[in-house]
């Protein structure tokens, strides 16, 4: 029987250095490369830090410092029971950014990422410089997304409302050595991305990194509280927080067949602040891995004009 992976596994070789981070009372794994105004990206789900090799490279040849951080409950940064609803994880962004000995960050999230860049930005708005949402609409214009547009958004979310099972689904994801993840990443990408050469890896390093011990149920965690939050007083409380103007500069990036996020939901988010929103066509859900030249391209014009 094989062994489940070390989370040392999570710590791709790179032009990179990793190390770790205490922030907001746990140890954040980050892989860092370049000098200058600090961008912290935060991946999505099924990922780890490694979904932006590309965009840690481009960022430090454009004069950033460029650092990607395994969240809690992924790769080799902690996995704790607790801490997976948005306070507590818009705190760990918080924590990062001080604990990066920086004033402010530019904030680069993707999907998940992204709904905590939102999130960071209305919580924590002196630590934030700007924000730039990867398939990830404001979580507000999301969840009334789903809520007012069942057959399309709605639809678009089914997985959200299939991670709520206990342990079931937990077990599919870690289940034939991460199968499930591979088919997450087929579906949900655009077909170009999932015929290169690159995508195999990508598989690889993403059913290796779920298969690492507790991020399977770390990463359910998230869309649990998401859905169950709903109906409990910490959820009102949250939409109450995130309900306010940003003064952050946000740009979004969304691609055009994204069957998970819909770019009439990403639209949505302007309620909330004037954000720079650019579409690109023939990509799915992973804007920075399936075009990267064309993604690191507006990442680093946007903030390379602020």
């Amino acid at each position: 029987m094989r062994l489940p992976p070390d989370p040392s596994t999570a710590r791709v070789v790179g032009p990179w250095t990793h190390r770790d981070v205490s922030a907001n009372g746990i140890r954040l794994h980050v892989a860092e490369l370049g000098d200058g105004p600090l961008v912290l990206l935060l991946h999505g789900f099924p990922e780890f830090w490694w979904t932006w090799r590309h965009q840690l490279t481009a960022l430090a040849d454009a004069g950033f410092r460029a650092v990607a951080v395994d969240l809690r409950g992924y790769g080799d940064s902690d996995k704790p029971p607790r801490g997976y609803d948005g306070f507590t994880l818009a705190g760990d962004v918080a924590g990062l950014v001080k604990a990066l000995g920086s004033p402010r960050a530019h904030l680069v999230g993707h999907a998940w990422g992204g709904m905590l860049a939102w999130t960071a930005a209305a919580l924590h708005p002196r630590l934030v410089s700007s924000v730039t949402a990867v398939s990830a609409p404001h979580p507000l214009a999301l969840s009334r997304a789903i809520r007012r547009h069942p057959r399309t958004q709605g639809r678009a979310s089914a997985h959200v409302f299939r991670f709520q099972v206990p342990i079931q689904p937990e077990r599919a994801l870690v289940r034939d050595g991460g199968a499930a993840v591979q088919r997450l990443l087929t579906a949900w990408s655009g077909p170009k991305w999932t015929v290169s050469e690159e995508f195999d890896e990508v598989v690889r390093r993403n059913r290796e990194a779920m298969l690492i011990p507790g991020v399977a149920h770390s990463a359910l965690e998230y869309y649990r509280w998401a859905f169950r939050s709903q109906l409990r007083t910490d959820g009102r409380r949250f939409r109450e927080a995130v309900d306010r103007p940003l003064d952050a500069p946000v740009l979004q990036i969304q691609g055009t067949q994204d069957p998970t996020t819909l770019p009439d939901t990403a639209r949505a988010s302007a309620e909330w602040t004037a954000t720079t929103y650019r579409a690109l066509p023939e990509v799915g859900h992973f804007p920075h891995q399936e075009a990267p030249h064309a993604t690191n391209t507006l990442l680093t014009t946007f903030l390379g004009s602020l």
